[in-house]
């Protein structure tokens, strides 16, 4: 569970606090060191790093020809970047790397809401989230680079995601695989939304 603080000072201010911690739970780690690296689609081991010099090193190591995820947003190491030395250690701070990854993010989701002409009900939220967890989580939306591609701008209706009646659906046993390790406020809670009532999500 990501501080309340950490995200109020660090993640994009464009994206609600409870979509940001959303959005962690489904994509990324507990650990801001983490690293995760994959190559033609199966995962590598890699050593677990002890420092976040260690942990730059084996990125550096790794990124070339495969797909290295770095940090608690697991965002993808090298994007933009010519070359491996560019690669500075704030990737794993835990401030950096969520300001990062939220911002990246952000801009995927309003891809995806342009995608869907840029819907003003917010109950498509659920949708428009659960596209963009898999953009990130595959890199393309709609045959489109999303790390590469130009943030088309505007802002994304996120008020549905915060509604009671989600929250009801969590506590009668909607996200089983979201453990809860302490309490949390009811308005921070809603977007564990249930998608199973939004187009047939399982």
């Amino acid at each position: 569970m990501l501080e309340a603080a950490l995200i109020k000072e660090c993640a994009d201010p464009s994206l609600k606090p409870a979509i940001v911690e959303q959005f962690v739970q489904a994509v990324g780690s507990d650990d801001p060191l983490a690293i995760t690296v994959k190559s033609g689609g199966r995962l590598i081991l890699v050593p677990k790093p002890k420092t976040p010099e260690e942990a730059i090193e084996i990125v550096r190591d790794n990124i070339g020809g495969s797909v290295v995820r770095v940090g608690l947003t697991q965002i993808p190491a090298g994007i933009g970047m010519k070359d491996a030395s560019e690669l500075k250690a704030d990737l794993v701070d835990p401030c950096a790397n969520l300001r990062m990854g939220t911002a990246m993010f952000s801009k995927i989701l309003r891809i995806v809401a342009k995608w869907y002409g840029n819907p003003t009900s917010e109950e498509v939220f659920p949708q428009l989230f659960d596209d963009a967890v898999h953009a990130w989580q595959t890199g393309t939306f709609e045959g489109e680079s999303v790390f590469q591609a130009k943030d088309p701008g505007g802002a994304v209706v996120q008020r549905r995601a915060l509604e009671s009646d989600d929250v009801a659906g969590v506590e009668e046993g909607g996200y089983s695989e979201m453990p809860e390790e302490t309490p949390i406020k009811p308005d921070d809670t809603g977007i564990r939304i249930d998608l199973t009532r939004i187009g047939g999500q399982k």
